[in-house]
């Protein structure tokens, strides 16, 4: 995907900016690392008219995303803020660039490219607010004053010299001295090595190691300097027919970071479940929970009293999750498209906005003035196109062990874009209707996974028909269902009533009357499959079973259902989810048993989908009872 090509650039460039410089042959180790980094600031200091230039290369990468081997990337740059890079990423050419206050990226193959300038309107719905972000000067990160103290923190020593690419090298490594980072706990653990270029000293390469499994290394191939380029060099220069769109410098700024986020984020597989149910803090009426390390979030009130209580509790998260939203992958997938993203989720919101209801957008406002956003950045974070490739079922009387209920639901969705730190059980209790459960991530209003009070439990499936955006959003509908639905034949009325945006499909059961559907709908059509029933997409009919996914892992979940029907516990109901009926994107699965309220919830880890990670149980009528007592089980 493209959104994850700045990442792989600025991993390489800030491996090269922070340490560019020389070593003397001569004096000590540390002596030898001072020189080279007074040469750094030297190079950015803003009278320097000289322009550098290099192709990096990474060249070791172990601990690092296997899309970095090889990765090259030819830099230009002149402090204090001119900068040119091309690369190419999944074999398409990119090419980025600074002029002064300008920000410009430019995709050949779309023909397409986008002018971040100062002084635009950020949001067309809020002509007034205008963009006032400026960009910093390209330097190091250390003020000047305070590099004569760097070395003293490091143990530094002398390796034998060696050849790279052919120049003659010295080489030094450097250790951060233990009682230094005693001191600065930001100091970075492992070894920094740089091999410097003999006859000029300018370094060919850099590599760090921090003794844990990650060992990377940059080289600088055709290191040089050079007198100052012409200006036109650093400018945009596009061939006839080029489409080009000026667009908010902010926006385009805050892109870079929230794409090298995606490329770093980690996420870690969770240690055996114990039960334990702690608070961790409050805001108003609602609450934030830890169960077995994962984040129960309690919402309750007017909707501006939720939203007030979601921001409040989950400012840092609800920060991170709008940026790699809307300026991580939104911002990337304008390269993808050959258009801009925020023209085409604005478009969406004009058209959408009309038919939400007021509560849902007080409840997005407060949100974002409670988490520090504007509140058209929030609410176009909520409007974001749904294009999901799920999977989902549901088992019940002669299917399973006892009659239970199981419905299992599949997300496929964006695995590995930072979703899936931001994942919160959210436990509704709005002053008007029912409470209910959202399996969902922080700062969104509305749902895709979902469960109430009146066990009515559902999930969706989303299909073609983007564009078709005249309707209520998809995940609006939802939520009303949760709220206002007491039985599956109400919940069809909320569905048919509309009106519909897009192609979505649902699976909806309903735990105390034991039964369930699958839906297919657009804005124009509505189809009902109900159990034991077939359809021309969906031809495998199984008694007492609802099964909704699409292709081969339709047909593996239709198989696996025959096998082993009749004999379904809670166990088994979630086996059914494994690979391959969920995909490699599989981003979280929930098990729902609607006739009891308990329900199973899985979120993806770095190595694994979601259906291949560990279960936590919930239970919603026992979330619905109170605070937990720290500690308790």
């Amino acid at each position: 995907m493209c959104y994850r090509s700045p990442g792989l650039f600025f991993t390489a460039l800030l491996l090269w900016v922070g340490p560019l410089s020389g070593a003397d042959a001569g004096g000590s180790p540390t002596e030898a690392l001072a020189t080279m980094l007074q040469r750094v600031a030297g190079l950015f200091d803003p009278t320097n008219t000289q322009t550098l230039t290099a192709t990096l290369e990474v060249v070791r990468q172990e601990g690092l995303p296997k899309e970095l081997a090889g990765r090259r990337a030819e830099v230009m740059v002149q402090a204090p803020d001119l900068l040119r890079v091309k690369t190419e990423i999944e074999k398409q050419t990119f090419e980025i660039g600074r002029d002064h206050q300008e920000l410009w990226i430019w995709k050949p193959g779309k023909n397409f490219g986008l002018r971040g300038v100062p002084g635009m309107a950020l949001y067309r719905t809020a002509p007034g607010k205008i963009d006032t972000s400026v960009l910093d000067p390209i330097s190091l990160m250390i003020p000047r004053e305070q590099l004569a103290m760097v070395p003293l923190l490091f143990q530094v020593e002398s390796m034998p010299g060696t050849e790279v690419a052919g120049e003659r090298c010295s080489v030094l490594r450097a250790m951060v001295m233990p009682q230094a980072r005693a001191l600065i706990k930001e100091l970075p653990s492992g070894s920094i090595t740089f091999w410097v270029r003999e006859r000029d000293g300018l370094p060919v390469q850099i590599g760090y190691a921090d003794g844990k499994g990650l060992d990377a290394a940059v080289a600088f191939r055709n290191l040089r300097l050079q007198p100052a380029v012409p200006k036109d060099v650093w400018q945009l220069s596009t061939p006839t027919g080029a489409k080009v769109e000026r667009v908010a410098l902010s926006h385009l700024k805050k892109f870079f970071p929230a794409a090298l986020s995606v490329l770093t984020t980690q996420v870690t597989l969770l240690g055996p479940a114990t039960g334990e149910r702690a608070v961790v803090a409050s805001h108003g009426l609602g609450r934030l929970e830890n169960q077995d390390g994962t984040r129960v979030l309690f919402l309750k009130g007017t909707p501006e009293e939720m939203g007030e209580q979601h921001g409040k509790l989950m400012k840092r998260q609800v920060k991170d999750l709008v940026s790699r939203v809307l300026y991580g992958v939104g911002v990337g997938s304008s390269f993808e498209k050959g258009h801009w993203f925020f023209g085409e989720i604005e478009d969406c919101q004009a058209r959408i906005e009309p038919f939400i209801g007021d509560r849902y957008l007080r409840e997005m406002d407060a949100l974002a003035k409670a988490s520090g956003h504007d509140r058209e950045e929030l609410r176009l974070a909520n409007f974001f196109p749904e294009l999901f490739h799920c999977s989902g079922f549901c088992l019940f009387g002669d299917a399973t062990q006892g009659g239970h209920m199981y419905h299992g639901r599949v997300l496929d969705y964006m695995k590995g874009i930072g979703l899936e730190p931001n994942a919160t059980v959210i436990v509704h209790q709005p002053d008007q209707g029912n409470a209910w459960v959202n399996i969902s991530y922080a700062g969104f209003v509305g749902s895709v996974t979902a469960m109430n009070e009146k066990h009515i439990s559902m999930g969706e499936m989303g299909g073609k028909g983007e564009g078709q955006w005249d309707g209520k959003p998809m995940a609006q509908l939802v939520r009303e269902v949760m709220e206002n639905a007491s039985t599956l034949d109400e919940a069809l009325a909320i569905l048919r009533k509309g009106p519909r945006t897009c192609e979505y499909y649902y699976v909806i059961a309903d735990g105390i009357n034991k039964t369930a559907v699958g839906i297919a709908a657009t804005p124009t059509t509505f189809e009902v499959i109900r159990p034991g029933e077939s359809h021309p997409r969906l031809p495998h009919a199984i008694h007492d079973a609802v099964l909704l996914s699409a292709g081969n892992r339709y047909e593996e979940l239709a198989k696996r259902v025959q096998a082993s029907h009749g004999k379904f516990d809670a166990t088994s109901a979630r086996e059914l989810m494994t690979r391959p009926v969920c995909m490699t994107s599989n981003i979280h699965s929930v098990l729902f048993s609607p006739d009891t309220l308990d329900f199973w919830v899985a979120n993806a880890d770095d190595a694994n989908p979601a259906s291949h990670c560990r279960y936590t149980q919930y239970n919603l009528a026992a979330l619905l009872k109170g605070p937990a007592k720290n500690g308790s089980k």
